[in-house]
């Protein structure tokens, strides 16, 4: 009796853990706007990314090498970048989760309407020190606004639990999924390929375009896509339950080339793709 009472206990706090984990991470994003209104754009990022962060420059980079290497240029505007997450997954080991949502840009603080407008997407981490920071940052933009700038407060999350895995073997078995995706595409085509390995509700995210929030909607809008598209990962990182990751790497499409970012949630066994991001370079 006493053995059950404490295997309960330890499955409530693993599913509590999650919860908490994807609420503090959801903060913590909306901390890091909220930084980049209140002082700046750069000291936003560059207290917010890991030592080992991805920023696209336009090919991935190392976050903090790259901002310190390219300063701000002094300027009589304040430039301003607002967001705000408004969807969020997390790792049932609550280490690795993902942000997305609408951004706004304007040239000017005092300009009445923004300039810009998009959506990012945010691959998070949590240190050994219990803080979270973001390991990628890809977006895209599109010529209208995504969705109002509201705070928002994710839902309960399933309670489950899990065994750690070998994060080093399980980040090995996630890229060769994404290059079994982009051998796929190559031999069948997106439509086929994308009904195989992305699940029900994957948002594709493609520039100049609203999210595409939908295996279906994402289907017919990769089908119109000529011409072989040719995909490179090049790394990726996994949860510590091995349910939860992501891939990053080059494509080429004719004469575009550019990153991307993928997210992918092990459901039924199975990696599926969960968040899909391109930007051309």
């Amino acid at each position: 009796m006493r053995l059950a009472v404490i295997l309960i206990v330890i499955c409530f706090a693993v599913s509590a853990q999650a919860q908490s984990a994807l609420n503090d991470m959801v903060k913590t994003e909306q901390a890091f706007s909220q930084m980049a209104q209140d002082q700046s754009i750069r000291d936003a990022f560059m207290t917010y990314i890991a030592d080992d962060g991805l920023l696209f420059r336009p090919g991935a980079v190392n976050g903090k090498k790259w901002m310190s290497e390219h300063p701000v240029p002094s300027s009589d505007k304040r430039p301003v970048l607002v967001w705000q997450p408004a969807y969020a997954g997390m790792a049932v080991s609550g280490d690795l989760g993902f942000t997305t949502g609408p951004w706004e840009a304007k040239a000017d603080i005092n300009d009445e309407k923004p300039q810009g407008y998009g959506h990012f997407v945010t691959v998070w981490k949590k240190q050994a020190d219990g803080s979270w920071k973001f390991v990628v940052d890809l977006g895209i933009s599109h010529p209208q606004s995504g969705g109002p700038q509201t705070l928002w407060t994710p839902a309960e999350t399933p309670k489950k639990e899990f065994k750690p895995v070998d994060v080093p073997i399980a980040r090995e078995t996630l890229l060769e999924r994404d290059r079994n995706y982009a051998a796929a595409v190559l031999s069948r085509g997106f439509g086929k390929s994308y009904a195989a390995y992305a699940a029900r509700a994957v948002r594709l995210y493609r520039a100049n375009n609203l999210p595409f929030i939908g295996r279906e909607a994402a289907i017919e809008q990769l089908s119109k896509t000529t011409g072989e598209v040719k995909w490179t990962p090049i790394g990726g990182d996994v949860s510590s339950a091995g349910d939860l990751g992501y891939t990053h790497g080059t494509y080429e499409a004719g004469d575009e080339r550019g990153s991307y970012v993928r997210i992918w949630k092990k459901q039924n066994g199975l990696w599926r793709i969960v968040m899909d991001v391109t930007n051309s370079h």
